[in-house]
């Protein structure tokens, strides 16, 4: 959460800097300005986890083989069609011919396949090349047709099929994948989605242009003719770009938000994002080495009121790890139980004293609860105060981002607890993130929990015939809130100011720019319903 701007004051005086940030050019009527908060990283899919920089990837620069409809089920688009073999072991894709790379040169199988091979290399260092740890082999049929063999039963089509854009063989394919990283594609990309790269000023801006090659098959041409992506890091300075007409689209913070509702050119959209606000326990230090402990701080928290005090009603509070918009989350509201609290406090050893401090042996039940530096603190002072309700005392201590992570990330652990949000992708990949026990950045991770059993409950989870079977999910989640080693507190949700000459944008939790190709800005363009 950003802080609120100090009001009209603060906008007017950053309206002077943001028509620089926003474009070298006048803008014309059907160029669109996005404020990004930092630089996209890099155009190469394999190796970016910049969450804007994976949207542009996946809906502007490339394409991808499958892809989610709103409902989370896979739908066409490169791959125009598939079969699986009677074992379920060799799913073979038909893809679309006609597709063409922004030199001129034809999309073929031949992409696909150096596509999936340099994700699965380790070299090339694909945050997600572990979901590709089934794939025996894929090979070429023919141009259009490719065969892709696992070494064990397959029950959906994996995600990263659906989420990895395809990039093109014959520009990298003479690239050290080692090196790909500081490649010149990841600045200077050779595209074939629906929109061109045009050109790239570091810090500053990316220009996309309008791909007018696009095949109907997929979706043909956007409306808008170009898309510029700019830099802008200051909350008000977006906020005034917005209000001057410079930018089109901006996230804005919930304090922004009643601003944004009154002024008559702006309307505001929230929507669900996959990132998670939690607090993550060292499993192996005194007192979060028993889990009654860890139950109890998790009881005592007023999450209805962090999230309306400290984030102004823009997220939901978690119940668990599954955002209620997944088709396999949780909507249950929780409440906060100081009963039940201080009964587990009691039963571990931790009375309250004289003074309303629980201690043992003299010592009283204090914690370091580590965080980003300036980011979320009035939801950490909301965490202090209820704890200080049930005899526990909290010291807040903030860090650098570099700093954080780098404690966060250690193989020993030597943090009391980390408050900190935990950011996912779509559907299984963003609960590996949430889950995996094995995975640098992901809640457990930070804990250090790691058992058996949650592996077992994980795996059942993962290989149901239906990967979105509540049921199985639901064993999972019960496991961790009785062991508890992360309490999650809120779920994000993502508030965006928009120009009210933009229409048919939608967002959800495919990502802000899942509607990309359907957006406009003249009549015509507007009166096309959303897919």
């Amino acid at each position: 959460m950003m802080r609120a701007a100090s009001g009209w004051s603060t906008v007017i005086r950053a309206v002077a800097i943001v028509g620089a940030a926003a474009c070298a050019a006048p803008k014309a009527g059907d160029v669109v300005v996005y404020a990004s908060g930092a630089d996209l990283e890099s155009a190469d899919p394999l190796v970016t986890i910049h969450p804007l920089a994976t949207q542009v990837q996946r809906y502007a620069l490339f394409v991808t083989a499958c892809r989610y409809n709103r409902h989370f089920d896979v739908e066409p688009y490169f791959a125009r069609a598939w079969r699986w073999s009677a074992d379920w072991r060799v799913l073979s894709l038909r893809l679309t011919p006609g597709l063409l790379w922004q030199d001129g040169a034809p999309t073929t199988a031949r992409d696909l396949l150096f596509t999936l091979d340099a994700a699965r290399d380790p070299a090339t260092g694909y945050p997600r090349a572990s979901e590709l740890a089934s794939l025996k082999s894929a090979r070429a049929l023919d141009d259009t047709t490719v065969e892709l063999s696992f070494t064990e039963a397959q029950r959906y089509i994996p995600h990263v099929i659906c989420e990895l854009p395809i990039v093109p063989e014959h520009v990298l394919r003479n690239v050290p994948r080692s090196s790909l990283r500081g490649a010149p594609f990841g600045m200077a990309p050779v595209t074939n989605g629906p929109f061109l790269f045009v050109g790239h000023s570091p810090g500053e801006r990316w220009v996309l242009a309008r791909n007018p090659r696009f095949p109907q098959l997929l979706g043909g041409p956007p409306r808008i003719s170009r898309l510029v992506i700019t830099v802008v890091k200051e909350g008000a300075t977006k906020f005034a770009g917005l209000v001057s007409g410079d930018l089109d689209v901006a996230g804005i913070s919930p304090a922004m938000v009643p601003l944004a509702a009154k002024d008559p050119t702006l309307r505001v959209i929230e929507y669900p994002v996959l990132q998670s606000t939690v607090i993550a326990f060292n499993v192996h230090r005194s007192p979060f080495d028993d889990p009654r402990v860890r139950r109890a701080i998790g009881l005592a928290l007023d999450r209805r009121r962090i999230v309306d005090a400290a984030l102004l009603g823009h997220a939901i509070p978690a119940s668990g790890a599954i955002p209620p918009d997944l088709p396999f989350g949780s909507d249950v509201v929780p409440v906060r139980d100081t009963v039940n609290a201080d009964s587990l406090l009691d039963a571990a050893g931790w009375p309250r004293g004289a003074d309303g401090v629980r201690a043992r042996g003299g010592r009283p039940l204090t914690f370091e609860l580590l965080t980003v530096g300036g980011a979320q603190s009035a939801a950490e002072q909301l965490v202090q105060s209820d704890l200080a309700g049930i005899g526990v005392r909290v010291e807040v201590r903030q860090r650098e981002l570099a700093a954080f992570l780098a404690a966060a990330r250690a193989p020993a652990k030597t943090f009391d607890a980390l408050f900190t949000g935990i950011p996912g992708d779509l559907s299984l990949a963003y609960l590996s993130a949430m889950f995996d026990s094995h995975s640098a950045g992901s809640a457990l991770d930070y804990s250090g929990y790691h058992t058996p059993r949650l592996d077992s409950l994980l795996a059942a989870a993962r290989d149901a015939t239906d990967p979105f079977e509540r049921a199985r999910w639901a064993a999972v989640e019960r496991e961790l809130a009785e062991e508890a080693p992360v309490v999650w507190i809120y779920h994000a949700r993502g508030v965006q100011a928009l120009s009210r000459r933009l229409c048919n944008v939608s967002m959800d939790l495919r990502g802000e720019l899942v509607s990309l190709t359907d957006w406009g800005t003249d009549e015509t363009s507007c009166q096309v319903a959303l897919r």
